[in-house]
């Protein structure tokens, strides 16, 4: 039974909340408050305190005309200056990143709030097992990377993981399981991606039942907001953080600590030392990759989707793409840029979608089941943080060595083609370091090898061990 107290309150809270949805048009989503029990009542509440509302209404103002939902044009777009993979200094670039994570001043950052529906697996992502032969999770992946990075360059690497609602207590639980992989609990930080309403097509908010608002996660832009709210930002200046090794969580080949791109980063001519990014050759016009283009002397990402036709297929004189610098989201981003775009009111701009979102029917009451796009979703990306700033490195690196995504259950960018890369890219860093890996008649390697970031971080590293076989069979299965 409810006490009278608590009945007074939420009954003052109610007023408050309706008043302040009445203001914008919204107070709809209170339609069916006598049908609601009392913890009904408290979580619609809730969800419509966190509603950002005047983020909201900037949005539905901007919807003049349907030209908000088309392409952007090509006209004015420009191939983004790319710094190669091999720039001079990089011995001098290299040692600055290094001094960097020696100092402190580095944190990783993942993007982690997927789940591995696509994959045929159930849990976050992060859990999903990845590796050629042992199958480490993801998540163990990249905690032996950053483990080993702090063991070769004697620094404090702490990590912040950005999950969502639907999986942040299950990825809090597989950490806990597995004793956080040896990086101590309070190095390892967790915080919740942030959700944004879905909108009918006249900018009304979209109910999902009587008593809840229809949500979605506010895409990987949002990290900016979220790492904000949870005061991650403000516990990486207190300890002394000043720049963010960005990655997102399906890609077991990156290079979470790389002191190459950090002291470019920081140091190169061409950059701003605010977000600086990786890029690898597209493999050909078709693939589904963001490309960094210029427009106004600013660098952006034009997702494959919205690039002009005749500008994707462009190719230069050797054949190569005009616009080939493909987004790979690796980024290394300066916490206090990051500061000054979330407390810009405006934060990143939103991309909008239209889908079919089941709703309620607010004359019956009832689930609607759309069988067309019956709303809008809209999300942030975070490399809409590139044309904020002043300049923005773009770093080319080889796809080979560092970016093969688990996106897909099969085909490309599946976990057969990502596994297979990650061993072809252990073979040539054995056969770099004397290794004989022995092939077929027809010249192939058919050996499976895993090799682990706390056994080496890159080629070199590797080259440097006396305890490796002098040589590999054909058909061996390795991991080191």
């Amino acid at each position: 039974m409810t006490s009278p107290s608590a009945a007074s309150s939420i009954e003052s809270r109610y007023r408050a909340t309706h008043d302040r949805l009445a203001r914008v048009g919204q107070a709809h989503l209170l339609t069916f408050w006598d049908r609601l029990d009392e913890r009904e009542r408290e979580g619609l509440l809730a969800q419509c305190d966190a509603l950002p509302l005047e983020t909201i209404q900037r949005e539905i103002a901007s919807w003049t005309t349907e030209a908000t939902f088309e392409k952007p044009s090509g006209s004015a777009l420009e191939p983004a200056r790319v710094v190669g993979s091999s720039p001079p200094d990089a011995n001098r670039y290299r040692s600055i990143g290094e001094q960097m994570i020696r100092d402190g001043r580095v944190a990783c950052f993942t993007v982690a709030g997927g789940q591995g529906t696509r994959l045929g697996w159930e849990g976050p992502k992060g859990t999903f097992g990845a590796t050629p032969l042992l199958n480490k999770s993801l998540f163990e992946v990249f905690a032996e990377s950053i483990l080993a990075a702090r063991r070769r360059w004697r620094g404090e690497i702490r990590w912040y993981l950005m999950t969502s609602p639907q999986n942040h207590h299950a990825t809090q639980e597989f950490f806990r399981q597995h004793r956080w992989f040896q990086l101590g609990e309070e190095t390892v930080r967790f915080f919740e991606q942030g959700t944004l309403p879905s909108l009918s097509h006249d900018g009304k908010i979209l109910l999902s039942s009587q008593g809840s608002i229809a949500l979605n996660p506010d895409g990987h832009g949002g990290a900016v907001r979220a790492l904000a709210a949870s005061g991650s930002l403000a516990e990486m200046k207190r300890l002394g953080i000043d720049t963010i090794s960005y990655f997102q969580v399906d890609n077991p080949l990156v290079s979470a600590v790389d002191p190459l791109f950090l002291g470019l980063h920081l140091e190169h001519p061409e950059s701003s030392a605010e977000v600086s990014s990786k890029a690898v050759a597209k493999r050909d016009a078709g693939e589904r990759v963001g490309v960094f283009c210029r427009r106004d002397q600013r660098t952006m990402v034009v997702e494959y989707s919205d690039l002009p036709a005749e500008l994707a297929t462009a190719q230069n004189a050797d054949g190569s793409l005009v616009h080939g610098a493909g987004s790979i989201a690796i980024h290394a981003i300066s916490r206090a840029f990051l500061e000054r775009v979330a407390s810009d009111g405006s934060g990143l701009p939103l991309h909008k979608a239209f889908k079919k979102v089941p709703c309620v029917d607010l004359a019956s009451g009832l689930i609607v089941q759309p069988t067309q796009p019956n709303a809008v979703k809209m999300e942030a990306f975070i490399f809409d943080a590139l044309p904020i700033a002043e300049r923005s490195l773009v770093f080319e690196t080889r796809r080979e060595e560092e970016f093969a995504p688990i996106k897909n259950a099969d085909g490309e960018d599946s976990a057969a083609t990502s596994r297979s890369a990650q061993s072809q890219r252990a073979v040539r860093w054995l056969e770099a370091s004397g290794v004989v890996v022995q092939r077929d008649a027809r010249g192939l390697c058919a050996a499976i090898i895993e090799l682990s970031p706390l056994t080496a971080l890159d080629a070199s590293e590797l080259r440097g061990r006396g305890d490796l076989p002098k040589s590999i069979a054909v058909d061996a299965r390795i991991a080191l």
